[in-house]
């Protein structure tokens, strides 16, 4: 590595702010890097076994990939969905496509099992041979448009493929359980399987690659002697869309010692790459090029919504001032990575500064891509409270790790504003108002903040945890937070998660970026569309140069 001194890890107190953790950008470490770059050095091998879909575009599909150990496949529902009956939100009860991945090669039974559940969701049921389920609706404008011009024997329009940027968007990818399928221990010993949310991926990945078979034979299906296939460079254009919504907010909450992981290891491979003493030409180059991918990427980012909007501006100013900076920027100077960071944070927003770290860790995958193994964690091994610790040492990390919220007047109606609770009719989590609706008896306590200020003001003798814990069990939670967040830094959310103000989108792209996601476009503050897998190879692809190379647009010939 280096003689140098290393650089630190940035400070959870200036990373774990929701507005900084809200301006995150998918990296080398996002999981869907993870899973191609393992496909690429496995070979994994690609097979369609069938395709059974009529000119009305209703039937099935298996789609399998094939690892060194053991085979993986998608099972498509391809569904003719009246458009009244297309909805994005979670009651819906149809779908344009309903998917599940099988563990294995699934028999002609499966399929006929799986007919009878995968279509209706969450009012059937799947079992232990599936590890994911899912649903899809099209994007109409975008695919009439596709069929009508492979139709017609010609390309679709790229600045319309560029307006929209997929064909299908997920409702949903469920995992780990969920309706019957196999929990994630009964996989997580596998090393294809060892990182999170790597099945959930190869969902994505696997449907993308249906979807874009599904309108080349829509078109053939209306004219057969004429339509013509996507162009290669077109294709891989098209991602698949998402639409998430406050179901996944809570997971940040209810998973810390995973999130310090996740946190842990990005902030960790930043040291690395700060701490790195000179920089190579190639890194340099390599640097510069994704510099102006990601000029060009923040350029045809669009968002309606007010606060993305704004953070859009700033990030083209951002990555302006980035590449003119780098036309003048001295790489040859000690540790240059770190300089440039410096700079970023006097600079640039934080939506800039976030970018800049994805950016960095680009040309260091030695440095980089190793850490990726620690993103995984066994939870249940940080779960147990140690009831020998005293109260007094407890109140100790208390000040530590929350003064951000023993600071805050508890009182005050705007920092106790929200209530997070579980909808009776799909269980999902929802957001609600405190002093406007009576939903504080269903509260969750998803708040370490405001819990943490009460343990704290409870916390009136020294006496062993366990005494004062068989009195007042209220606080059992938050006194198991307190020690998981003492030894893991970046396992708590250093904000107020039921302010007024509070953004629980910053909570969404957090988590999305991780995913690998791009094109983060809120509708509300509360749920957001988000493009997977856009411009990444397709499975035939996987052998070239493409497999790593693809999160940022690539640049045009004459930009090179």
């Amino acid at each position: 590595m280096t003689d140098a001194p290393m650089i630190p890890r940035r400070p959870p107190e200036q990373v774990m702010k929701l507005s900084r953790m809200g301006s995150f950008h998918q990296s080398r470490l996002s999981f869907m890097r993870q899973l191609l770059r393992r496909m690429a050095r496995e070979n994994w091998r690609f097979e369609k076994r069938a395709f059974e879909i009529d000119d009305q575009g209703v039937g099935h599909a298996v789609y399998t990939m094939h690892a060194p150990e053991r085979s993986y496949s998608l099972v498509a529902f391809a569904h003719d969905l009246p458009p009244e009956a297309r909805s994005d939100r979670v009651i819906a009860t149809a779908w344009d496509a309903t998917f599940a991945l099988f563990d294995g090669l699934p028999e002609p039974a499966d399929i006929d099992r799986l007919r009878a559940n995968v279509p209706v969701q969450e009012t059937g049921r799947v079992s232990g041979s599936e590890l994911t389920l899912s649903r899809a609706n099209r994007s109409v404008r975008l695919w009439d448009h596709v069929v009508d011009s492979l139709a017609a024997g010609v390309q679709p329009d790229l600045s319309r493929v560029g307006e929209v940027g997929y064909l299908m968007r997920t409702t949903a990818v469920y995992g780990s359980g969920k309706f019957g399928a196999a929990d994630r221990e009964a996989i997580a010993h596998r090393p294809e399987c060892h990182a999170p949310f790597q099945v959930e991926m190869l969902t994505v990945y696997l449907i993308r690659t249906f979807v874009m078979d599904l309108v080349e034979h829509m078109a053939r299906a209306r004219a057969p002697q004429k339509a013509v296939a996507l162009a290669p460079d077109i294709r891989r254009r098209f991602g698949i869309g998402n639409s998430t919504g406050l179901g996944m907010a809570p997971f940040l909450v209810t998973h810390p010692a995973l999130l310090h992981a996740w946190i842990a290891t990005r902030e960790e491979a930043l040291s690395r790459v700060r701490s790195a003493l000179h920089a190579s030409p190639a890194q340099i180059a390599s640097f510069r090029a994704c510099a102006l991918r990601a000029r060009l990427h923040s350029h045809s980012w669009h968002s309606a919504h007010p606060v993305q909007a704004r953070k859009l501006d700033a990030l083209r100013a951002d990555m302006d001032r980035l590449v003119t900076h780098l036309k003048r920027f001295d790489f040859t100077g000690p540790q240059p990575w770190d300089a440039l960071t410096l700079w970023a944070e006097d600079q640039l927003s934080e939506e800039g500064q976030e970018m800049l770290v994805s950016l960095m860790l680009e040309p260091h995958a030695d440095l980089v891509d190793p850490l990726a193994d620690n993103m995984a964690v066994n939870e249940a091994r940080t779960w147990r409270i140690d009831g020998t610790m005293t109260t007094t040492a407890l109140r100790t990390i208390l000040e530590d790790v929350y003064a951000w919220a023993l600071a805050l007047d508890w009182g005050a109606q705007a920092n106790t504003a929200r209530v997070w609770y579980v909808s009776e009719n799909k269980l999902e989590p929802r957001l609600g108002e405190r002093f406007e609706e009576p939903l504080e008896p269903f509260e969750q306590p998803l708040c370490p903040g405001r819990d943490a200020a009460r343990l704290y003001a409870d916390l009136t003798e020294d006496e062993p945890l366990a005494a004062f814990l068989l009195r007042h069990p209220e606080h059992r939670h938050m006194a198991r937070r307190a020690q998981i967040a003492a030894r893991l830094p970046y396992a708590e959310i250093r904000d107020n998660t039921i302010d007024a103000q509070m953004m629980p989108i910053d909570m969404l792209r957090m988590k999305l970026s991780f995913f690998g996601a791009s094109e983060f476009d809120p509708r509300s503050d509360r749920w957001v569309r988000i493009t997977m897998f856009q411009h990444a190879p397709f499975p035939d692809e996987l052998a070239t140069d493409r497999a790593d190379d693809w999160a940022l647009p690539p640049l045009p010939e004459a930009a090179e």
